[in-house]
């Protein structure tokens, strides 16, 4: 399923794998509002560690507390998002994108019997490792290794990254039939894939006029069916993740351009400033002039 959203929800990341299929992140929080990310979803794997803050990571319909010092692997093609809950700066939070392939071909014998049962593994949406747990602190340990070569590249580091994520990989793989697993109903799965359209739908088009029918129709359900799965997996109605995502938008536009309020706010699909004004100031308690003004 082509999923295309804007780079800072990392839906458009790509990986050549003639280069190297990885990708480092670290202080994303401190450019989102409310040091909040969306529910996104990419076909890669992902790890990431909360440094000195409390994070809230929701995945799926699950919602997993993060204490400083722990960090969480989200499986592929899975919706998460994350919120930082603690802290009087943004989290860092740093984290890695990346393929199973940096650790071996997809086509080799080490991939299909290490890699792929972890990657189609249904029942394994996430994993938590815990500074608390021995195993899952050395986890932790070869995360942090990973992390700080990716930001050094100093020489051969693309082999020494191999080699920490091997190592993650094989305790993931040793310790697999004793690690926690969530049961996946037909019924979710399906809900799973119909929410990942609508959100497809509503990044694509939240610039034009868009009705609670347009986003239904997407997945192909009924209005009230798209109210009960976004309901279910964020907690809102579907146009008020519409206007959320509308809100976000115009949070990066305030900041990175000169467009006036009123060319931001038509081009987030509000055709009245003063809506926009008032929803802006609703979701970031400030209004978008005193963001722009004061730096919020």
């Amino acid at each position: 399923m082509p999923i295309i959203l804007d780079h800072q929800l990392r839906e458009q990341i790509t990986h050549d794998p003639a280069i190297f299929p990885i990708t480092y992140f670290c202080d994303e929080l401190a450019s989102l509002p409310n040091w909040a990310g969306p529910l996104h979803w990419h076909p890669d794997f992902e790890i990431a560690t909360a440094v000195s803050s409390v994070l809230s990571f929701q995945v799926g319909k699950h919602h997993i507390i993060l204490e400083a010092g722990d960090s969480i692997f989200v499986n592929g093609n899975i919706l998460h998002g994350i919120k930082q809950l603690s802290g009087d700066m943004p989290e860092p939070m740093p984290n890695i994108v990346f393929s199973g392939a940096v650790i071996a071909p997809e086509a080799s014998a080490i991939y299909r019997k290490y890699i792929q049962p972890i990657a189609r593994c249904d029942t394994l949406p996430f994993i938590v490792f815990n500074k608390k747990n021995d195993w899952h602190n050395e986890v932790n340990r070869l995360v942090k290794n990973v992390y700080r070569l990716m930001f050094e590249k100093s020489q051969c580091y693309e082999m020494a990254v191999q080699r920490n994520l091997s190592s993650i990989f094989e305790y993931i793989f040793s310790n697999f039939d004793d690690l926690p697993k969530s049961e996946n109903t037909r019924i979710q799965i399906n809900t799973h894939i119909r929410i990942q359209k609508m959100l497809s739908y509503i990044r694509e088009h939240y610039a034009e006029a868009v009705t609670l029918g347009d986003i239904a129709g997407a997945a192909n359900i009924s209005r009230s069916e798209a109210g009960r799965c976004f309901n279910t997996y964020m907690g809102c109605s579907p146009v008020d993740a519409l206007i959320q995502h509308r809100l976000q938008i115009a949070h990066g536009l305030i900041k990175d351009t000169t467009l006036t309020l009123q060319e931001i706010s038509y081009a987030c699909g509000f055709h009245s400033v003063h809506y926009f004004s008032r929803q802006f100031r609703q979701a970031y308690g400030y209004t978008p002039g005193q963001y722009r003004i004061l730096g919020k």
